[in-house]
């Protein structure tokens, strides 16, 4: 089984892409998609969905995992971020996939065992779960990644 964890973003959306095989579980591929910071939305969108395609078109996943909106103080990022979740949606539909979402809290109690931990303690646990190598990811890589092994994790949920 192949799955792929989506942390959301208009500027920087990270991606992480587990297998599983006989109940082992191996780190595929991670990394983010960077979209112009100055680009149109509409373009920033674009650029998010071609690029998920070619992913999901490579990795054939049956299971796409997404973080759950959350709502901050600022209205129009809480917007922008929807739609960037919209373009991701149906990228993973067209895909064939199983989509599945997890707000932080329960990634983080999914990996850590703790809904409150902090973002080191989740990097810890990630590279000694799936032997990730000590070289710097991106925070939305390692999100990602947490997101796909929630899914794994929640397998009854799909």
């Amino acid at each position: 089984m192949i799955i792929v964890g989506i942390d959301p973003g208009t500027v920087v959306t990270g991606f992480g892409v587990l297998s599983v095989e006989q109940g082992r579980v191996q780190c595929r591929e991670y990394g983010v998609i960077r979209t112009g910071r100055d680009d149109s939305l509409v373009r920033r969108l674009r650029d998010i969905y071609v690029s998920l395609q070619s992913i999901l078109s490579r990795w054939e996943p049956q299971v796409v995992s997404v973080e759950k909106a959350f709502v901050g103080k600022n209205i129009q990022s809480a917007l922008k971020l929807g739609q960037a979740r919209g373009v991701i949606l149906l990228a993973a539909d067209q895909a064939g996939a199983s989509v599945v979402e997890f707000a932080p809290t329960t990634v983080k109690k999914s990996v850590v065992g703790n809904g409150r931990a902090q973002k080191e303690q989740v990097e810890f646990m990630l590279r000694r779960i799936l032997r990730l190598s000590p070289e710097p990811i991106k925070d939305d890589a390692f999100d990602a990644l947490g997101l796909a092994l929630c899914a794994y994790n929640h397998g009854n949920t799909y």
